[in-house]
């Protein structure tokens, strides 16, 4: 029984061999008048130039470094995938601190530093703490953005083939770049955290101290007088952060308006004792562009470059989201310093620009 089963399957695997080797298999079409010649799939895609090539380019542009293939789907038309990366560089910009709503360092008619609340303020924190606390905290920019590309060249001149027009999209992560607090700025972000938690208590009417909570203190009484008497200096300082311009509009949760419009928006350090900020756009964002090329080596068909000019459209304006929530581009304005010129960037770039250079060798 089991010889005459593989018998049977030597039989079914022959007959297709057979029939390729007798040539063109003919059948007849639907109405069975007429014989139809059978064109085999690889046949047909050599005929009409599909996939019968294949390019591997090297790209370097605005949209960082990366590389793609290329291959024909017809005598005017070029499908092209690849990836992408922008290279991590760092963008160092100062977040300037201020106290009571007032800049942290500030300066007379002559343009001489004077003597100001932030300074006086540094000199009761240094009693709590021990450390110094800087007028301002540096930030780290670095873009993170990193694409897969699928597009569709169009060669629309029969005689010029040099000359190609683009459509597609790029596919990556909605994050295109981050910034958070250099190192060296931890320790004055986590003194602002202590000091405002003092300032909290301070509003507040709250102890200083819960003596309560520590073993041992029982029977011991704190000096209230005294705490009444750091209180209302630290009133008379006000709240320690970032000023980050005014609030466009009204920004509710759950419970309600948050911040009114009109109001300073004060960024100060999160839970862990960082800042830090997000740019996001869209995941999906379409193409459109134009190019030129030719060879790269005088008689050498097999290597080209090529330069690429378009668009592509990630989505509007981006998000530039602080760790608190806020979107510094729809949220508030007035920013001002590096963190304002960096938001009036990405405010301005509604579409992301593409230049590139592609470096490319035939490989068949």
């Amino acid at each position: 029984m089991r010889r005459m089963v593989m018998m049977a399957v030597i039989a079914c695997l022959a007959l297709p061999m057979k029939a390729q080797n007798q040539g063109p298999v003919r059948m007849l079409n639907e109405k069975q008048k007429e014989n139809t010649e059978y064109i085999p799939v690889f046949q047909y895609w050599k005929e009409h130039n599909i996939f019968q090539h294949m390019d591997l380019s090297v790209t370097l542009g605005s949209t960082g470094i990366g590389f793609d293939v290329a291959s024909p789907i017809g005598d005017y038309v070029q499908l092209r995938a690849g990836y992408e990366f922008m290279p991590h560089f760092d963008a160092t910009m100062k977040f300037n601190l201020t106290i009571g709503g007032q800049p942290a360092r500030q300066y007379d008619e002559h343009g001489d530093r004077v003597y100001s609340t932030f300074d006086k303020m540094k000199e009761f924190l240094y009693q709590f703490t021990g450390y110094d606390v800087e007028d301002h905290v540096d930030m780290v920019g670095t873009p993170t953005m990193n694409n897969f590309k699928l597009l569709v060249d169009v060669f629309p001149f029969k005689t010029n083939k040099h000359w190609h027009f683009t459509a597609g999209f790029y596919l990556g992560p909605t994050q295109i770049a981050r910034a958070e607090n250099s190192t060296e700025a931890m320790v004055s972000l986590l003194s602002v955290g202590m000091y405002n938690n003092m300032y909290e208590k301070a509003l507040n009417d709250e102890p200083l101290f819960d003596l309560s909570a520590i073993s041992g203190t029982e029977g011991i009484s704190f000096d209230y007088q005294t705490q009444e008497i750091i209180y209302e200096k630290l009133r008379s300082f006000g709240r320690l952060g970032f000023a980050m311009g005014n609030f466009k509009h009204d920004v509710v949760d759950n419970n309600g308006v948050m911040h009114h419009a009109g109001e300073p928006y004060i960024v100060e350090p999160g839970e862990d004792g960082m800042v830090r900020v997000k740019a996001k756009a869209n995941a999906f964002k379409p193409y459109l562009g134009f190019g030129y090329g030719g060879r790269l080596i005088k008689n050498r068909d097999d290597w080209k470059v090529s330069f690429d000019l378009g668009a592509m459209f990630w989505g509007g304006t981006p998000d530039l989201i602080v760790h608190d929530g806020i979107n510094l581009t729809k949220d508030v304005e007035n920013i001002n310093g590096q963190v304002g010129d960096y938001v009036d960037l990405f405010n301005a770039f509604k579409v992301f620009p593409v230049l590139n250079v592609r470096f490319t060798k035939t490989l068949f």
